[in-house]
């Protein structure tokens, strides 16, 4: 059951008129209010918090294999391995491969010649270092050569003198046992060196003629004139077997004969 009353016009009471400047004042008010709380909190470098942002949830999964169940008797069967099939891997697509420009054919056609040129200096170089290399055994090998001939000519240049020294030390022993001495006298001492002490040596040069005999003898310097007439007598008396050439004897010059005067 709902009443309802009714107010007559007469009770109801009119509105206070309001005053503007307080409303004006009100909103000037909270707005210098609300512009301090603002810069507070910029002097303060406050910064609005971060809302954390929940994490990413993560299924996880794991294979698990269960091993079938044993078989009763009479045998349990093997149970075949599970076969694993590869995974072929993808095949890439074959890209043409783009033909080279003019300029990079050009370019290897110039690093080809280039490449050719220095093989070819390079084997040009390699043949004159090994004909180098030939030349230098050549000269060496006709140096030993030539040493080799000069050390021949010199061994038999060796021989040759040898031979011809044993031919004339063999004719000059034929020769001296052609006139050998056949008999020799001592010369007398000079009585007067004898008393005076003094000794010496004198030699004499003379020809033995086609009999042995001594012939032109004379006296050759250094000698004491007290040991020349002795010496002169003494080589008078030698007597020599003659030099024979050819069935002929000969004179023999230039033969000399030392007298040596000691006082014992």
């Amino acid at each position: 059951m709902t009443a309802m009353i009714m107010h007559s016009p007469a009770t109801i009471s009119a509105p206070m008129p309001r005053n503007p400047f307080w409303q004006h004042s009100l909103a000037a008010t909270l707005a210098v209010a609300l512009h301090v709380v603002v810069l507070v909190l910029l002097i303060n470098a406050w910064s609005p918090p971060i809302p954390q942002v929940p994490p990413p949830r993560v299924l996880t999964t794991q294979l698990v294999m269960v091993a079938p169940p044993v078989a009763q008797p009479p045998a349990p069967e093997p149970t075949p391995a599970p076969v694993i099939e590869p995974v072929a891997a993808p095949v890439e697509p074959v890209k043409p491969k783009a033909e080279p420009a003019p300029q990079t054919q050009k370019i290897e056609q110039a690093a080809l010649a280039r490449k050719r040129v220095e093989e070819r200096k390079r084997e040009q170089l390699a043949e004159q270092q090994r004909e180098q290399a030939r030349k230098r055994e050549d000269d060496a090998a006709r140096q030993r050569l030539a040493q080799q001939q000069a050390a021949q000519q010199q061994a038999a240049q060796a021989q040759q003198q040898a031979q011809q020294a044993e031919r004339a030390r063999q004719q000059a022993l034929a020769d001296s046992r052609q006139y050998l001495p056949l008999s020799k006298e001592a010369p007398e001492y000079p009585e007067r060196a004898l008393d005076k002490n003094i000794e010496g040596d004198c030699s004499v040069e003379y020809t033995v003629n086609p009999q042995g005999r001594v012939e032109n003898p004379k006296v050759l310097d250094g000698c004491h004139p007290l040991f020349i007439r002795p010496s002169m007598a003494a080589a008078q008396t030698f007597r020599y077997q003659p030099r024979i050439i050819d069935g002929v004897a000969v004179s023999v010059p230039a033969v000399r004969n030392t007298f040596h005067y000691r006082i014992k």
